[in-house]
């Protein structure tokens, strides 16, 4: 009887000291405000994953240097989502049922986000702001108004594209697209304006990623003698295999790409001497003093902003996301999703890059902010898209070079 009391009495001593340990842990994680980071550390995205991640964590360290959220650290944690759907829920399932994430920044493929926002984020209120899904599927996606993206459909970068190729002479051209929803929403948007405007659409064709050789797909659109092959695509899931087999061989000798393989890997890959005059159509802001602000922000960590698209989206994903929360005054997610427009939609007095400490202070203070972002001023429309203006871009002498900036609705 002794002996069994004994044990019984050590038993409940180290059940007190498991739950003990248990509290403590858990009274940490409670003082943290937690954000989620969907980024592809491997697939057909990888190369633009890390420098996302670079945008989300500045925001982060400018945030904590400036006192944190809410009286706590905010910490970053992140998801691979591998560049693929299934990849990404499970991703994004971790976070928020066992990380207990009060926000999600990402997905970047549109193929990851839609899936992730339909069946993680919005049925757990979870509010998501994606800095580089681009598809107009995602306009009126069912998601209960959690997602939000601080990139512009490609409902206008199809317009965009089109006027650029029109610009450049193209009168006839073929399109290979990524078989998924970024692909098939970019494909259709460039095909309906540059018909409009004039120009021939030889033939159109979906591929699937991650096969070693398209030689058919290729074969079949250039017996259209179109004048440019336009590659809707990423360079690690078949991009950069579709161009070298297609150089190769001769089957297309100029291309017409997209933000997607605005990339310094192709042309490492590639070689320059065979990429010189190719150019595409990206995201980008005006310039102005937001963007300054935030590249010397880039530089001072990190040294000379790489030309990859979606790194200052990432970071404004990041810091709209925080602002919420300190005006919501809640990590609770409608409140922070029914804030997030507060923070970033006129009126209100003007935040920029780096301006978080005096964002915290306008707030505290009552006052209403507008966060001018250094990707754009992210005007949230009912369906959380934003306009924006897209880039020209080429390759010049081995390099990724701007040509213009312009707003493809003027």
């Amino acid at each position: 009887m002794l002996l069994n009391a004994s044990l019984n009495h050590l038993s409940r001593i180290a059940a007190v000291a498991l739950m003990a340990q248990w509290a403590a842990a858990f009274g940490v994680q409670a003082q943290e405000v937690r954000i989620g980071a969907l980024i592809p550390l491997s697939g057909g995205l990888q190369g633009y994953g890390e420098t996302s991640l670079q945008g989300v964590r500045l925001a982060v360290e400018e945030a904590n240097a400036a006192g944190g959220m809410l009286g706590s650290k905010v910490r970053v944690i992140v998801g691979n989502t591998m560049t693929s759907a299934q990849p990404a829920v499970e991703a994004a399932q971790r976070l928020v049922s066992v990380e207990r994430v009060h926000g999600v920044v990402g997905a970047l493929s549109s193929g990851s986000t839609i899936p992730v926002a339909q069946s993680v984020t919005s049925v757990n209120r979870i509010p998501q702001i994606s800095n580089a899904s681009t598809a107009p599927a995602i306009s009126t996606l069912k998601d209960d108004g959690y997602l939000f993206r601080t990139t512009p459909s490609d409902a206008f970068q199809g317009v965009a594209l089109a006027r650029i190729a029109r610009k450049q002479g193209v009168e006839s051209v073929a399109v290979l697209y990524v078989n998924n929803d970024y692909g098939q929403g970019l494909a259709e948007s460039f095909q309906a304006s540059f018909t409009a405007a004039g120009g021939k659409v030889t033939g159109s064709a979906a591929f699937a990623p991650n096969q070693a050789a398209y030689r058919g797909e290729l074969s079949k659109l250039a017996s259209g003698d179109a004048q440019a092959l336009v590659l809707i695509a990423y360079p690690d899931d078949g991009g950069i295999t579709i161009m070298r087999q297609s150089l190769e061989e001769g089957l297309f000798e100029k291309f017409i790409l997209t933000d997607g393989m605005k990339s310094e890997a192709m042309i490492k890959q590639l070689g320059a001497e065979h990429l010189e005059g190719f150019y595409g159509s990206s995201a980008r802001s005006t310039e102005g003093k937001a963007s300054d602000l935030f590249r010397e922000i880039y530089r001072k960590r990190h040294g000379q902003m790489p030309p990859h698209p979606y790194i200052d989206s990432a970071y404004d994903a990041t810091m709209i996301l925080m602002l919420a929360m300190e005006k919501a005054k809640s990590t609770d997610g409608p409140a922070i999703r029914d804030a997030i427009r507060e923070v970033s939609n006129g009126p209100g007095e003007e935040i920029r890059p780096g301006e978080f400490a005096r964002a915290k202070e306008l707030i505290a203070a009552g006052k209403d902010i507008n966060y001018q972002g250094a990707a754009g001023n992210h005007e949230f429309d009912d369906n959380g898209d934003v306009s924006g203006t897209f880039e020209h871009w080429a390759i010049k002498n081995g390099k990724i070079v701007t040509v213009d900036v312009f707003d493809p609705g003027s």
